[in-house]
């Protein structure tokens, strides 16, 4: 449908933008919307040339969408890419809220959307579930709280996705366990970066990224990290994207372990450097 907007495609879907609230339900764009608007153009900007890569090798695509919610970036990436350019390829929204999966399930039948697909499954039942393809090409994560970012990357690594992308938020448990260790740390000098609550709380968000990164390049995965500015008014804007290259992952894997010891985080070892991946991350 055509939309007398210069800000928008002419080959989106009114209704779509209308039920993510760029649009009024009359179909007019205010000076709100249209800071969306830019902000869902910019995040495109990010994803469409690893779908164009993917494109290239095989036409059906397989995206799965972590923490999903009302699954605003798997609508928004069909409508842009997927329904003109790759017809054959699969969005697939997993979210563990029901009513979110039933509403997006109604919106892509209203909107004939046939390559929408959502699950009401947790990761871990991700991981081995038949409702999923086996190949999985790109996983993305956007605002998925605390450790639900880390489930999108172990669901990554088990499935050798091609691409991963995230934007973490909320994370609150390498904070709480540099709080819990604080008095054991104090002879470090480094605790002082960390000795004040609200110091606590921001480089224990900073720290779980860079252990994040530090975990995906040892699994052979080139790593990006920049802002994604303005996404939903967060503050929380960091977007990490992961490319397999197949990149020797002793050193990262070796850097993991140091700064796990280094900051007394040991005992978040399972989670960033899973028994089952430790050999096969120090190789290479």
């Amino acid at each position: 449908m055509n939309i007398a907007h210069p800000e928008i495609r002419a080959d989106q879907s009114a209704e779509l933008l209308k039920q993510l609230h760029i649009l009024t339900r009359d179909g007019k764009l205010n000076q709100d919307s249209r800071r969306k608007l830019k902000q869902v153009y910019h995040l495109y900007h990010f994803i469409e040339p690893l779908l164009t890569e993917v494109l290239a090798a095989h036409p059906d695509i397989q995206l799965v969408d972590h923490g999903a919610g009302k699954s605003y970036l798997g609508f928004i990436l069909y409508d842009l890419f997927f329904k003109s350019q790759a017809p054959h390829g699969r969005i697939h929204g997993i979210e563990t809220r029901d009513d979110l999966v039933m509403s997006s399930r109604r919106l892509a039948d209203k909107l004939d959307f046939r390559g929408m697909r959502f699950q009401n499954l947790t990761v871990a039942e991700s991981i081995t579930s038949d409702r999923l393809p086996e190949r999985i090409d790109i996983v993305t994560a956007l605002h998925a709280c605390n450790t639900a970012t880390d489930d999108a990357i172990r669901f990554a690594l088990n499935k050798h996705a091609r691409f991963i992308v995230l934007v973490p938020c909320c994370q609150a448990e390498v904070a709480a366990v540099l709080r819990k260790n604080k008095q054991q740390s104090l002879k470090n000098s480094l605790t002082e970066l960390w000795r004040h609550p609200i110091h606590t709380r921001e480089f224990g968000s900073h720290v779980t990224n860079v252990l994040r990164c530090l975990q995906l390049e040892s699994h052979g995965y080139q790593v990006s990290v920049t802002e994604l500015v303005g996404w939903e008014h967060s503050m929380k804007n960091e977007l990490i994207i992961a490319s397999y290259k197949d990149l020797p992952r002793r050193r990262p894997s070796e850097r993991l372990g140091e700064l796990l010891h280094g900051l007394g985080l040991e005992e978040l070892g399972e989670r960033f450097f899973p028994g089952e991946a430790l050999s096969g991350a120090a190789t290479g």
